[in-house]
């Protein structure tokens, strides 16, 4: 489905822009056209993956004339960008709305100038039930993106989420933030051992937006199925493989921060779906398909939340593989 396409990664010098850049280009895409704000971090990207078909452009998706620049005949759009720590947005809220409200804005309105295939959001947990800033803006983002599909007209612009916890070895996540204080004999900080948190890797991730992608008709939210781990055990396996004997110190929770992630509300479940990787949230109205008739589709057997802390825990031993198989220790 990538042949001869143009896309538009927003946000593309992250560490999920990055990777995704990285897998796209393997495919027989035509141009990957990365829209980021930061120099240095483009300048670094041209230097880590030097690729004829890629092209950059300094932006921000606050600017809509520049954004629309960058999304003229552009076949797909893939909306990595946004204000993403927790801390940051509330201590600077109207930041926050800025770029993850009025950008995502921007750049729904620019998809659908431009006659744009699909545009593809990257949300969160944290906009389930938002407990913060970030959280709340997150879940603007992704009604703004499902919302879409019931008023661009005759426009051919399918809009899609796909919404997922924390990645795996990301920057600011747990596990390099233990692994910086191993590597210089701090304490390491624990907020509650009991805590639990979805676990998504990078792969993973990447796997879920292809598979919206191809699959997406417009207006869903794809949900992966995923186990969780407690913080107890994603901090043993980490000493465990890096022969670590550092202390521990408990630190006060977060603004803004939960005990336990939720990927899917209870109040969702109606409009909820399963296939045998993902969970698809589908607004039915204003549409002219129906999810209970595609194969291989079936309405959730979920009644609860679906909610870190009552899934499948990862133990130990599982955390260690994964860390391994994914080359973050």
């Amino acid at each position: 489905m990538f042949a001869g396409k143009k896309i538009l990664i927003t946000g593309g010098t992250g560490s999920l822009g990055r990777a995704l850049t990285k897998k796209l280009l393997k495919e027989d895409v035509d141009t990957i056209r990365i829209y980021s704000r930061d120099e240095l971090k483009q300048s670094q990207m041209q230097s880590e993956i030097q690729d004829d078909r890629l092209r950059f452009f300094i932006g921000d998706v606050r600017d809509k004339d520049r954004l629309s620049r960058a999304v003229e005949e552009v076949d797909i759009v893939i909306h990595t960008a946004a204000l993403k720590q927790i801390a940051t947005a509330e201590y600077n809220p109207f930041e926050a709305v800025k770029t993850n409200v009025y950008g995502s804005q921007n750049l729904i309105d620019c998809c659908l100038d431009n006659n744009v295939d699909i545009a593809l959001a990257i949300g969160t947990d944290k906009a389930v039930s938002p407990l913060n800033t970030y959280g709340a803006s997150k879940m603007l983002m992704e009604r703004l993106f499902v919302s879409a599909n019931y008023y661009k007209g005759k426009r051919k612009t399918k809009f899609l989420c796909v919404r997922y916890g924390n990645v795996l070895g990301s920057r600011g996540s747990l596990l390099p933030v233990m692994l910086s204080q191993i590597k210089n004999n701090e304490e390491i900080t624990i907020t509650d051992p009991s805590m639990t948190r979805f676990n998504i890797s990078m792969n993973e991730a990447l796997e879920l937006i292809l598979r919206t992608l191809k699959y997406g008709k417009g207006g869903e939210v794809f949900v992966p199925k995923l186990k969780a781990y407690r913080v107890k055990e994603m901090k043993e396996a980490i000493m465990e493989l890096t022969n670590a004997n550092n202390n521990e110190k408990r630190i006060p929770v977060r603004p803004g921060e939960k005990f336990h992630e939720t990927l899917i509300s209870k109040e969702e479940l109606r409009n909820t779906f399963e296939s045998d990787k993902d969970y698809i949230i589908f607004e039915k109205q204003n549409q002219n398909y129906d999810y209970n008739s595609i194969k291989e589709v079936k309405s959730t057997i979920l009644t609860e939340n679906y909610s870190s802390d009552l899934v499948p825990e990862l133990t130990k031993n599982e955390i260690k593989a994964i860390l391994k198989k994914e080359n973050l220790i």
